[in-house]
């Protein structure tokens, strides 16, 4: 297990499903104090209790470690100012950012070519994947700047760098969000705040996968270097890579986990 991450605070939004419900949980096994950030309230509550009762801990420890779980809407900057403040109030502090929520599976998106995108449709993912991104941001930072010290994460996709037919609006949205990446980086690296990208290849992430989308994820394996189905865990090293103080120097990157699909 990396070191190096107990008790700092991260905040992982759209933790309660997928990708950000593993993240939550190895961030709670390295010891740190988790946030898990959500449009699904009862979906946060439910992984905080299953996180917490996974936790090896003893009693005390286990209270120490329950993870926080609220309700938020990134694409509402309101609610972001009050994510933030309630991680600080009951913590303290926030060290790290992972901005995971997006329009994907949980909230679902169309997957066809342009023409069947409706126009409401690519408004509301752009509210999610990239407002919302904007947002948190922003909402973190005046702590991180105080605290002279702070991580971002940001979520893009394996779809950008292979230009894959469909969903051209959440293609977008993960293209922008490493320009996002890359220009933040600048803008507060002198507070000594990181800001990196993660982008996973095509997951398999669904909690209960219908076999049409089973065989989605297996499109995926023969152009792998490494061929099977890419799971949740897969990407989770990478994660807890970037939040901790192994990647101290590293800013405005972006790392491919996708098994072996594209090389940057």
């Amino acid at each position: 297990m990396i070191k190096g991450l107990t008790e700092k605070v991260v905040i992982v939004t759209g933790g309660a499903h997928g990708i950000g419900k593993a993240y939550c949980l190895a961030f709670t096994k390295a010891g740190a104090q988790v946030v898990i950030a959500d449009i699904d309230k009862l979906g946060a509550e439910s992984a905080a209790s299953e996180i917490s009762k996974a936790n090896s801990g003893d009693g005390e420890m286990k209270s120490l470690l329950s993870p926080l779980a609220l309700y938020v809407d990134v694409s509402n900057e309101t609610a972001t100012k009050e994510m933030t403040a309630r991680a600080v109030d009951r913590f303290g502090r926030i060290d790290v950012l992972i901005n995971n929520a997006a329009v994907f599976s949980v909230v679902p998106m169309n997957r066809g070519r342009i023409e069947t995108i409706d126009p409401d449709e690519w408004d509301r993912l752009m509210a999610v994947n990239l407002r919302g991104l904007f947002f948190c941001c922003r909402a973190v930072l005046p702590t991180m700047r105080r605290q002279k010290s702070g991580k971002i994460i940001n979520i893009a996709s394996g779809t950008v760098f292979a230009g894959a037919p469909g969903r051209i609006h959440y293609v977008t949205s993960k293209a922008a969000t490493i320009g996002f990446t890359r220009t933040l980086a600048r803008e507060v690296g002198d507070d000594n705040i990181t800001v990196n990208c993660l982008a996973p290849g095509n997951t398999l992430s669904e909690e209960n996968p219908t076999e049409q989308m089973i065989k989605f994820r297996e499109s995926s394996v023969g152009l792998r270097s490494i061929k099977r189905i890419q799971l949740p865990q897969d990407v989770v090293g990478a994660m807890l890579f970037l939040a901790s103080p192994l990647s101290d120097f590293i800013t405005g990157q972006t790392i491919n986990v996708d098994g072996g699909i594209s090389f940057l």
